[in-house]
């Protein structure tokens, strides 16, 4: 009988050493190798896959599309080992349409933004929200690229900023404007004289000294949104932090069909 789990953990193995992070796969492939095991299967089939992703009525289209899709990456790697193996095809289940709708913020609206984290408290608590709010808007970052930059991964002499670790393990450096530059070095001042004694490594730190968290970010963000009043129309969800990478990025291409520059030829910067 195949060992599922030592696949399973081949497999993740493999693509995890391409830079997937894997976390939830994970998580699925272990809960599907046990289940192939448990019932004794010799082969990863299509009826032992769709019996485990949709074991009742009660599993909703989305979960069961969202389980077929991790089992399919590992049946295609078990398919090299295994001629025997089955790979669900796509469209198996009716997965139903959530990709979110973003909301793409004007200039106006992280203003209003803004504004609002200015009214937080204490003050370094609104200084901070002001600050990250306003580096994600003009840089296109992550919100958890953010929260975990240290004080080192700014480098006012070169005028770069690292971003570490991020999406698929991957790093990067981001040329800041000089504009932008000057707001972070202004930030850090009133923060170290704040708390003149360092609790952390962060750039950007809580109003006792600490790493901003990002679910606290998580929270305190659509609080800011509905005090602003901003509506995603015909979406239910409500504007989200990630949406500011959402604007940057039009901001960019669309000031780019402006200038007249080639898009296409562009579009890797």
């Amino acid at each position: 009988m195949t060992d599922f789990r030592a696949a399973a953990d081949d497999y993740l193995t493999t693509r995890r050493a391409m830079g997937y992070k894997l976390t939830y796969h994970g998580f699925v492939l272990r809960e599907f190798a046990n289940h192939l095991e448990t019932a004794g299967a010799e082969h990863l089939t299509i009826s032992q896959a769709l019996s485990w992703a949709c074991p009742s009525t009660d599993t909703t289209a989305l979960t069961a599309a969202a389980r077929l899709s991790v089992i399919r990456g590992f049946a295609r790697y078990m398919s090299a080992f295994d001629t025997a193996t089955e790979v669900p095809p796509v469209g198996l289940v009716r997965e139903p349409g959530h990709r979110v709708v973003p909301y793409i913020y004007s200039e106006r609206d992280v203003a209003q933004l803004l504004k609002a984290a200015g009214r937080l408290r204490p003050e370094h608590r609104a200084d901070t929200y002001q600050t990250v709010i306003a580096l994600l808007a003009v840089t296109g970052m992550r919100v958890g690229e953010a929260v975990r930059l240290d004080q080192d991964d700014l480098d006012f002499e070169q005028g770069l900023l690292t971003v570490r670790n991020s999406k698929y393990g991957k790093s990067r450096q981001l040329p800041l404007h000089p504009t932008t530059l000057a707001a972070l070095g202004a930030y850090v001042v009133r923060r170290d004289a704040r708390r003149p004694y360092k609790r952390s490594a962060s750039l950007f730190t809580s109003a006792i000294g600490t790493r901003l968290l990002r679910d606290n970010v998580s929270t305190v963000f659509p609080r800011l949104v509905r005090e602003c009043g901003f509506r995603n129309m015909g979406n239910h969800r409500a504007p989200r932090m990630h949406d500011l990478r959402h604007a940057f990025a039009v901001r960019t291409v669309v000031s780019w069909y402006r200038e007249g520059v080639d898009v296409e030829q562009h579009l890797p910067l």
